[in-house]
C-alpha cells in the first residue's frame, strides 16, 4: 500500500494531464481518473517491474478513456470526430480485430461518418444500425453504400513509384506451389534473430522484401520493402531504424485499398533477444509515433514477452506445445507466450528444398490467431502461414471461417478449429 501510494504520487501529474487532454469534460475526466486509480490499486500486485509503473498506469488510463468514449458512442451523444482515441491499423502479424481506418473521415459529412462508424468501428449489423437510428433497413443499406463510395472517392491513393515497380518483380504474383513434409529427425536448435512477424533482422546493412498471398487463390495481395537505414535510440535504449514501405495493402476494412504506406521502426537486437522499440506512421496527415513506454497502444501491436522483453534468439524446443499432424495441444495461460518449436519439416518451394523447424505461435499476438513459421538452419523464414480461430472477427464478417473459406486447411488447437487464411514468403527463397 505504501509503495503504491509513493509511486502514484510521483506519476499522478502525467496521468492527470493524459486523461484531461482526451476527455471533453473536466468532471468526466475526474470520474475516469478515479476509475484509473482504483483499477491500478487493485492490480498493483500483478506489476512485476516497478520501474514500468508509469507506462503501466498510462495503459490503464488509455483503456479507461476508450471505455468512456465507447459508452458515449452507444447513445450517439458525441460526434464521431470527437473520438480522440486511435489505434494502429496494422501489427507485427497483420490486421487485428480492433483495428480501424480513419483516413479521410474528416472530409465526409456527418451522416457518412455516423454510418461508417457504426458499421466498421462498432461492427454492427445493418439491421441493428437500422434499429438504433430508427430507419428502414433499405435506407441504411443505401446510406452505407453512398458513404463507402464517398470514402473511396476521397481516399488518398498515391501513384506507385518507379522504385516500387522494380521491387515487385522480386516476388511472384502467384504463390509458388510448395510441400510440407514432416521429418523423423528431432528438431534442431537455431539462432533466430528475425523480428516477430516481420522477418527482418534489425542489423545495419539488412534489407528484405516479403509478400502476403491469400488462400485459396494464392494471389499476392500486398508486398513490403524493408531496409535498415541507421542507428537509433529510444528512451536511452540503442537500436537501429528501418523503413518499411507496404505496397498494394489489402482492402482490410472494405473501404478501398491503399497503394503505399510507409512505416518507420526502431528495433533492438541483443545477444539474447530481438524486439521492437518504436513505430511511427502517418494518420490523417499527422505523423504518429509510439514507443515501448506507451503501454497498450504499442505493446498490443508490437510488443512481445513479459514487459516487452522481446523474442528469444536462441530458439529450441521447450515442450510448451505438442503437435500431431494438424492437432496442436498445450497450456494457454495469459502470460505464457505460447511459442514453441513443434517439429522438423522438409519444405520444398520455388524449386528449392529446405530443412526447417516449425515454430508455432498460438495467440501470442491475438487471442484468436495462430501461425506456423518454418525456419531453416540459417535462422531465416522460408514460409509463414496464418490461421484464424473459427469465430475470429465474426461480428465483422458475419460468418465463421469454415464458412468463409470452406476448402482451406484447418488445424485444431486444444480442440478449437483454426482456418488457414494467408501465407507469406520473402525474397530469401528466390
Amino acid at each position: 500500500m505504501e509503495e503504491f501510494e509513493e509511486l502514484l504520487a510521483r506519476e499522478r501529474g502525467p496521468v492527470e494531464r493524459f486523461v484531461r487532454f482526451r476527455l471533453p469534460s473536466r468532471a468526466d475526466a475526474d470520474d475516469v481518473l478515479q476509475e484509473v486509480y482504483l483499477t491500478a490499486f487493485q492490480r498493483f500486485g500483478q506489476l512485476r517491474d516497478r520501474d514500468s509503473f508509469r507506462p503501466w498506469l498510462l495503459s490503464i488510463a488509455r483503456n479507461k478513456c476508450s471505455d468512456y468514449f465507447r459508452e458515449k458512442a452507444k447513445s450517439l451523444e458525441i460526434p464521431i470526430d470527437a473520438i480522440s482515441e486511435s489505434v494502429l491499423s496494422y501489427s507485427r502479424t497483420g490486421p487485428r480485430v480492433d483495428t480501424a481506418v480513419r483516413e479521410t473521415l474528416a472530409l465526409l459529412g456527418d451522416k457518412d461518418k455516423q454510418i461508417l462508424y457504426l458499421y466498421f468501428w462498432k461492427e454492427l449489423p445493418q439491421a441493428e444500425i437500422a434499429r438504433r437510428l430508427g430507419l428502414p433497413l433499405g435506407t441504411v443499406k443505401s446510406r452505407l453504400h453512398t458513404a463507402k463510395r464517398d470514402f473511396k472517392d476521397r481516399y488518398p491513393c498515391p501513384n506507385k513509384s518507379t522504385q516500387g515497380g522494380k521491387n515487385t518483380k522480386k516476388l511472384p504474383d502467384i504463390l509458388p506451389d510448395y510441400t510440407i513434409e514432416p521429418m523423423t529427425e528431432p528438431p534442431f536448435p537455431v539462432k533466430w534473430e528475425e523480428l516477430p512477424g516481420w522477418m527482418l533482422i534489425p542489423r545495419l546493412g539488412e534489407k528484405l522484401t516479403w509478400g502476403l498471398y491469400e488462400m485459396p487463390s494464392r494471389k499476392r495481395t500486398e508486398w513490403t520493402d524493408m531496409k535498415v537505414v541507421g542507428r537509433a535510440e529510444v528512451h536511452g535504449i540503442e537500436g537501429v531504424e528501418f523503413v518499411a514501405v507496404q505496397h498494394d495493402a489489402e482492402n482490410y476494412f472494405r473501404t478501398g485499398s491503399i497503394d503505399e504506406i510507409e512505416r518507420r521502426f526502431v528495433a533492438q537486437l541483443t545477444d539474447t533477444h530481438c524486439r521492437f522499440l518504436a513505430e511511427s506512421h502517418l494518420e490523417d496527415g499527422v505523423r504518429k509515433c509510439y514507443t515501448f513506454l506507451d503501454g497498450a497502444s504499442f505493446l498490443d501491436n508490437w510488443g512481445f514477452g513479459p514487459d516487452n522483453c522481446g523474442q528469444e534468439t536462441a530458439l529450441r524446443r521447450k515442450g510448451i506445445l505438442t503437435r500431431d499432424g494438424n492437432t496442436i495441444t498445450g497450456e494457454m495461460l495469459p502470460n505464457l507466450q505460447s511459442l514453441d518449436i513443434v517439429g522438423r519439416y522438409r519444405i520444398t518451394i520455388n524449386g528449392k528444398t529446405y530443412d526447417t523447424v516449425c515454430v508455432m505461435d498460438i495467440e501470442c499476438f491475438d487471442d484468436a490467431v495462430a501461425s506456423e513459421q518454418f525456419v531453416d538452419q540459417n535462422g531465416r523464414t522460408v514460409l509463414w502461414r496464418r490461421f484464424n480461430k473459427n469465430d475470429w472477427a465474426f461480428h465483422r464478417y458475419g460468418k465463421l471461417w469454415t464458412e468463409l473459406l470452406p476448402d482451406n486447411e484447418r488445424i485444431l488447437v486444444n480442440g478449437q478449429t483454426y482456418v488457414h487464411w494467408y501465407d507469406c514468403i520473402t525474397d530469401y527463397i528466390l
